[in-house]
């Protein structure tokens, strides 16, 4: 046997490694109502102005990313953006959310959103910040 240790994950690497996790999990889990979505704001030029990129996970919707340009902060599309996530969600089945999130980011806004925080890991992804975990009923 032989070991490689690198700093360089190449996609066919990922990908080998995630078909043998695959195949594992599939004995446990079904992952056939498992995929993605997206939700996108552009202005009239077509720019993207914010975004929620998430992932269905069985019941669950994984919201892996929420950005709103500068310009469009304050202006109500990040709520915008997770109310219509999160009703395709419950349209695609999903029961629940979670979302994590660091200390300078959006910590309080998840929370108007309904989500309530489950955990927090201190010092991550730097000493002095947090990374927080919520979650929510749909």
């Amino acid at each position: 046997m032989e070991l490689t240790v690198t700093q360089t994950v190449t996609p066919e690497d990922q990908e080998e490694l995630l078909n043998g996790l695959r195949v594992y999990n599939s004995q446990f889990i079904d992952a056939s109502g498992w995929g993605r979505l997206g939700v996108y704001a552009r202005d009239e030029n077509g720019k993207m102005t914010g975004g929620v990129i998430a992932d269905q996970k069985g019941e669950w919707l994984c919201i892996q990313y929420l950005w709103v340009s500068d310009a469009m902060r304050g202006s109500g599309l990040g709520t915008k953006l997770m109310a219509a996530a999160e009703h395709q969600a419950q349209e695609m089945g999903c029961l629940n959310a979670m979302v994590d999130t660091v200390s300078f980011q959006a910590l309080p806004f998840y929370q108007k959103k309904g989500y309530q925080l489950k955990m927090t890991l201190e010092d991550f992804p730097q000493k002095g910040m947090q990374r927080h975990y919520l979650a929510k009923a749909l």
